[in-house]
């Protein structure tokens, strides 16, 4: 059986393991006081410029905390209709007690025109005291449909949040698969540089589990670190958080990783293409998203180990094929000859 179910399901990259495993009987101090999250930190500050840097246990603790810490307790986050905290995270958002506001999605993206028009029409509406207040933006990169925001598509937003003084968040526990996609235009500093507070994911890019919060400085919320460990999010082992991030940081592991794993995943895009398979989005990261027949998904699914994303209209259905660290070659291989 093929499996090109997620990008994490897999486990760790086999240096991550090694360094986890070297680092077992080393004591240090706890709640990522050791040196191993320091030295991760001061390795994302030289890709990045400074940051506040602190390090979670997962891709929705870290959405969640972020995301309640900043709003005051009358004020939402606006998101994409398409977008992970209003669709894939079981209203994680809306149990701290803040409403997600969705707009339409752009090939999974926020459009900066839609925001501004959104903003103006809320604040003309004279009964806008009475409605959840937007306090925050918050995006993905990649999106949930692997689509890349361009670097001018994410200045636009950033300058229209800054306009009405709202955060922004980028949410980039896919974000390596992003920047070394072909289709980047754009650095982490570019992305340090645009937003307010960004993830860098560790749990769908070779770790076993983590996320790096990164707050531009002065942004980070005054006790972001009690209510990290009020809600859940904070290891008392914090260094098997930050021996992760070193050793994907160290020797650009991460980037490594990540590139590795887009092009496998536009070589099986451009294995669909060729054999007359329609492309639900037209994707450049590594999660490619494909339409197929009810036929064709039965046949596919005796060999092969993907996701339903949706069933379609007309009974076709949108699947999902992931590559990570783990996707071996021969296995694009395999699945281009079941094709």
């Amino acid at each position: 059986m093929l499996y090109f179910l997620s990008d994490y399901t897999e486990g760790c990259h086999p240096k991550v393991m090694a360094a986890l495993a070297e680092t077992n009987l080393e004591s240090q101090p706890g709640y990522g006081e050791d040196r191993w999250c320091r030295a991760a930190a001061d390795a994302l500050r030289a890709l990045c410029g400074e940051t506040d840097v602190y390090f979670l246990t997962g891709g929705t603790q870290a959405n969640l905390v972020v995301i309640s810490a900043l709003l005051r307790r009358h004020e939402a986050v606006i998101a994409a209709e398409t977008g992970h905290i209003a669709v894939h995270e079981a209203g994680a958002v809306e149990f701290t007690g803040h409403k997600v506001i969705t707009l339409p999605s752009r090939g999974g993206k926020l459009d900066a025109g839609e925001l501004e028009a959104y903003l103006q029409g809320f604040y003309a509406d004279a009964t806008h005291a009475h409605m959840p207040c937007p306090g925050m933006v918050y995006l993905s990169q990649p999106t949930e449909l692997g689509t890349l925001y361009t670097k001018a598509e994410l200045r636009g937003l950033y300058e229209t949040c800054r306009r009405w003084e709202l955060p922004l968040f980028l949410d980039g526990a896919r974000l390596g698969y992003g920047l070394k996609s072909p289709s980047c235009d754009m650095t982490l500093r570019d992305v340090a540089a645009l937003t307010d507070v960004f993830t860098l994911g560790g749990t769908k890019v070779g770790a076993l589990c983590g996320e790096a919060v990164c707050f531009r400085p002065g942004v980070t919320p005054r006790g972001f670190l009690t209510m990290t460990k009020q809600q859940g999010a904070m290891l008392a082992k914090g260094r098997l958080l930050g021996v992760q991030f070193d050793a994907l940081l160290r020797d650009g592991l991460y980037w490594e990783i990540s590139r590795r794993a887009v092009g496998l995943a536009l070589a099986l895009k451009a294995a669909f293409v060729e054999k007359g398979y329609p492309l639900y989005a037209d994707s450049p990261t590594n999660q490619q998203f494909v339409i197929l027949t009810a036929a064709q998904k039965e046949r596919l699914e005796k060999e092969a180990a993907f996701s339903v994303w949706e069933r379609l209209p007309d009974g076709r259905f949108a699947v999902r094929f992931v590559t990570s660290w783990a996707t071996q070659p021969e296995d694009v291989d395999a699945l281009k000859a079941l094709l």
